[in-house]
């Protein structure tokens, strides 16, 4: 049996190193050659470089590292060593730009004062915008007097005494908020400069997205969740989303506290625990309450034990993912998923589900990838891949075997767990979590355990947004909660989108194209740890 990824039973990284050079028989029948124009000493400048007259021989091509991800069912990086070698001995480029200041009215107002046309005039332009415009100003413009203006073109509001928005207003026959544009709307109350009344009023107050029931809550001084059930869910079986409140907003991640990302991760728990004990019959005593954090603990623990005695569950499996970021091009190319207001969404999948046939088939969970896989490494090696992969990542070499850079793939590491960027990464930028020891779900995750995954969390997010990544996914491999005890461990991996990197044949074919060694990646984001506390 061959397994395809880059972790040895040696505790070592794997990879390929191309070094091509080849022979190109000249086929071409015709010769093209024509003027591109003139170089600046007034020199012509042709294109007879792309008609050779005879082979082509190509002795020394660039080479390409090719590391096959340490799951195979990830596919496989490619880095390119000389885009790699020109970021090493500069982290400082393993950075995105801050988000640029973009003004429409003032400049309406600069180009009025030169042309001396009175600004009267120009405001009437606000009428006139093409759609594309009005997006692009809507998505970009760090002004909120542009976004309320758009705002009122969109939508209609009910306004106070000081004609200060309240609330929108609402068709009395399909008592739907009266809408005129729905894309830029949901563009307008996703732009982190659009004033937080006029955000309540669009998009966070409770029942202004619709009838969700609210099933839970956390809250404190310092902050206050939410949890919707998402009923009519495209996740089988309905999905719940932990969203910060209307009075705890949260559209940057720089704005974002340790105490959010507890309370969006307790509910998650919770909510776990509590299906949990409803599938096992284990009476919960908590009712219109959230459970403190020592009870949850103590339900955890009782879930286990019944478990021991009643290992099958319907509902064996969690699913948790975060979408951060917003974002639409102006030919309306939604370019991320969700919403700018920092929220988690989570779901219990069942084991198994009736098919068209007549039988049942395994429901689908992410996480079972992992599981097939480190059972066929084990059958492989006779060694466990969690073992093993944490020995490479620990031991780590660099790929361009410089003595000079940084070695390390970890960022942080405690008693719990560790931060690092994988060897093969799937986006440019994936950052990774993992438990130090087996811990392959929340269910084996004792209360330390939580608390250092909560916080690692919030430290990756923390640290992505500091190197300005706006749009990032995040999701979790989980083992099934039920079933026979296994070694493997919980991931959860963060997975930036750049602006140039988005997504193509190449990523179709799992193939992910990557211009710096991890190894640098990992230093930039070291770099940015004392920025956090």
């Amino acid at each position: 049996m061959t397994i395809k990824t880059c972790v040895s039973p040696k505790g070592k990284f794997n990879y390929g190193i191309h070094r091509p050079a080849f022979h190109v028989e000249n086929l071409r029948q015709a010769d093209n050659t024509q003027s591109l124009g003139m170089f600046s000493d007034g020199r012509p400048c042709e294109n007879s470089p792309n008609f050779p007259q005879n082979d082509v021989h190509i002795a020394d091509a660039d080479i390409i590292f090719e590391i096959p991800n340490a799951l195979p069912f990830k596919g496989t990086t490619y880095i390119k060593k000389k885009w790699a070698d020109e970021k090493k001995d500069n982290l400082s480029s393993i950075c995105l730009p801050p988000k640029p200041s973009f003004s429409w009215n003032q400049t309406l107002k600069e180009w009025a004062n030169q042309s001396q046309i009175d600004s009267t005039e120009t405001q009437q332009l606000w009428h006139h915008l093409p759609q594309a415009v009005q997006l692009t100003i809507a998505s970009t413009s760090s002004d909120p007097t542009d976004l309320t203006q758009l705002a009122h073109q969109v939508c209609e509001f009910t306004l106070d005494e000081n004609s200060v928005p309240v609330g929108l207003k609402y068709d009395s026959g399909s008592g739907r908020p009266i809408i005129h544009d729905h894309v830029i709307f949901e563009t307008l109350a996703n732009n982190p400069y659009l004033p937080d009344n006029y955000k309540v009023a669009m998009v966070l107050r409770p029942g202004v997205q619709g009838k969700s029931p609210i099933v839970g809550e956390f809250s404190d001084d310092t902050t206050h969740v939410f949890e919707y059930l998402r009923a009519n869910s495209y996740i089988p079986w309905g999905h719940y989303a932990a969203n910060m409140a209307d009075d705890s907003i949260r559209y940057d991640i720089q704005q974002v506290t340790l105490d959010d990302i507890i309370g969006m991760r307790h509910l998650f728990y919770q909510r776990t625990y509590v299906r949990l004990c409803q599938q096992l019959e284990i009476p919960v005593s908590f009712h219109r309450k959230t459970i403190p954090p020592d009870e949850l603990e103590s339900l955890r623990l009782k879930i286990k034990k019944q478990l021991k005695h009643d290992p099958e569950l319907p509902f064996n499996s969690n699913l948790w993912g975060w979408n951060f970021g917003f974002d639409y091009s102006p030919n309306h190319y939604r370019l991320h998923a969700s919403h700018q207001q920092v929220h988690q969404q989570y779901a219990m999948i069942p084991n198994q589900v009736p098919t068209n046939q007549g039988s049942k088939m395994q429901s689908f969970a992410c996480g079972d990838l992992v599981a097939d896989f480190i059972h066929a490494y084990r059958q492989c090696h006779g060694t466990g891949f969690f073992d093993d992969y944490t020995r490479a990542i620990q031991n780590n070499q660099r790929m361009d075997e410089s003595d000079k850079n940084p070695k390390e793939l970890i960022i942080y590491s405690d008693d719990h767990i560790m931060i690092y960027v994988p060897k093969a990464q799937t986006s440019q930028w994936e950052i990774q979590i993992m438990p130090t020891h087996a811990t392959g779900n929340v269910l084996e995750a004792d209360s330390n355990m939580r608390f250092a995954l909560d916080r690692g969390i919030y430290m990756t997010a923390k640290i992505l947004s500091a190197l300005n990544a706006r749009l990032v996914t995040h999701i979790e491999y989980a083992s099934r909660l039920s079933g026979s005890p296994t070694d493997q461990r919980l991931i959860i991996v963060f997975l930036p989108r750049l602006p140039e990197s988005p997504g193509a044949f190449s990523e179709a074919q799992l193939r992910w194209i990557n211009g710096h060694y991890p190894e640098d990646f990992a230093a930039a984001c070291r770099n940015q740890l004392e920025t956090i506390f």
